[in-house]
């Protein structure tokens, strides 16, 4: 089995809604291990509403290639459009990044990990630390905390009561 580190984000329509379905989604394609609280956070990179953004670690038998896959297709399913003419980032009903497999490091066309941004935004780093605290960056060889003391991105980053059907 396989285990691997996720970052959900959304921002249109009801965000709540849009993580419950992305976890429910998510679930089918192994388990949930862990999740962590929902954080409200501004937009990185563009204006537009705040964004919701969670951590999910999953135990799943898919390889990354099949894994990136299946949560672009959920992305999809649940109205998230990509246009090859979209620059830049934009509101969305759901994001979702690999930012962990297991330890490897996977450089392809379509799928690079560990996520090579993920040490720049603490939308990413602080839900990730909640449930793995302690995790080694294969690439950096730094912690999570390490990685957030020397993190640049300053935004505001507020720990909601808000609880997800997990």
């Amino acid at each position: 089995m396989n285990i691997t580190h996720l970052s959900l984000g959304t921002n249109l329509g009801n965000k709540l809604e849009n993580l419950n379905n992305a976890i429910k989604k998510i679930n089918t394609l192994g388990k949930v291990l862990k999740t962590s609280s929902v954080y409200q956070t501004p937009p990185w990179g563009f204006k537009s509403d705040d964004f919701f953004n969670i951590a999910i670690t999953l135990e799943t038998s898919l390889t990354a290639s099949e894994l990136i896959d299946s949560l672009l297709s959920f992305e999809s399913e649940l109205g998230r459009t990509r246009k090859a003419e979209d620059l830049g980032y934009q509101a969305r009903p759901l994001d979702i990044d690999i930012i962990f497999f297991n330890d490897e490091i996977i450089n392809t066309k379509n799928l690079t990990i560990p996520h090579p941004r993920m040490q720049d935004r603490n939308f990413v780093l602080i839900p990730l630390i909640e449930i793995i605290s302690n995790y080694n960056h294969p690439v950096l060889n730094k912690t999570l905390e390490t990685l957030f003391d020397e993190c640049k991105d300053k935004s505001e980053i507020i720990r909601t009561k808000h609880l997800l059907n997990t």
